[in-house]
């Protein structure tokens, strides 16, 4: 049986898209900073706005392959802190996570925070992906070293364990002008006892633009989607821990993201 992602590309011809390399890509638009907008919506509607992009859009190719399996690692407090601080939209708010592009092997630390305007701030050293799952000391130095001048106390750094792992397959689409677009399907999320939920038949359209507004984000708001609040790590925890506050992502985890655990428990 075919994955939703692999039916949903098939649908959208991503083979007729001219390949471009990851170097390429990083040289023309690597876009550590950013604005980002995320749009989750049903895959055939994301089959419909996609397959009429701009014949100019190009897509990322490695080795042959043009989607790649993703597993990021979040970390957290045993409060939740972090969740916490990106639930209420709190000013010193961040994530930390190891990012490991399965297919291609590398394995980086990364931190996420936001500046005074919104836009997103990734600063990011390789990682070891044996350590996908650990803190080492020389990663909590790492992350205080980023987030203490953002306002962020050192001892929270201290406290951070994993808490849960994102998995997900990602096409990369640079488009005319320089932004870039991802598409994520085959979305779940497993706990630190490796209970799992799944998004199935839902995408994750994200376009990634250093200031304007890209022809993708246009092509969306005609048909009707708009940019959503979803944050895979903020949906990912609330659906597999469906005690914490979630009001920011009620919309999504009751009308869009479809996730029904593995486990008894439902949301």
């Amino acid at each position: 049986m075919i994955s939703a992602h692999e039916a949903m590309t098939a649908r959208l011809g991503f083979t007729w898209l001219t390949p471009i390399s990851l170097e390429e890509i990083v040289s023309e638009a690597a876009l550590l900073q950013r604005v980002d907008r995320k749009y989750l919506l049903p895959a055939d509607a994301a089959a419909q706005v996609l397959g009429s992009i701009d014949p100019r859009t190009r897509v990322l190719e490695i080795d042959g392959q043009r989607t790649f399996a993703y597993d990021s690692v979040y970390f957290d407090t045993d409060d939740f802190a972090v969740y916490r601080l990106t639930a209420q939209k709190r000013r010193h708010r961040f994530k930390l996570r190891t990012r490991t592009y399965v297919d291609t092997g590398g394995c980086f630390l990364e931190v996420k925070t936001k500046d005074g305007r919104g836009k997103t701030i990734k600063t990011r050293i390789p990682w070891d992906a044996a350590d996908r799952s650990k803190l080492t000391p020389s990663g909590r130095d790492f992350a205080a070293s980023v987030l203490e001048p953002h306002g962020v106390d050192a001892s929270l750094v201290a406290q951070l364990t994993p808490s849960m792992t994102s998995r997900y397959q990602r096409t990369t689409l640079l488009l005319p002008g320089g932004s870039r677009a991802t598409i994520d399907t085959d979305l779940h999320w497993l706990d630190a006892e490796g209970r799992e939920i799944r998004a199935d038949g839902n995408v994750i359209i994200e376009t990634k633009s250093a200031q304007r507004v890209s022809d993708l984000d246009r092509a969306l708001w005609r048909a009707g989607h708009r940019p959503s609040g979803i944050s895979k790590f903020g949906v990912g925890t609330a659906a597999l821990y469906p005690s914490l506050p979630h009001n920011k992502w009620a919309r999504e985890l009751d009308r869009a993201i479809g996730c029904v655990p593995a486990a008894s428990t439902i949301l």
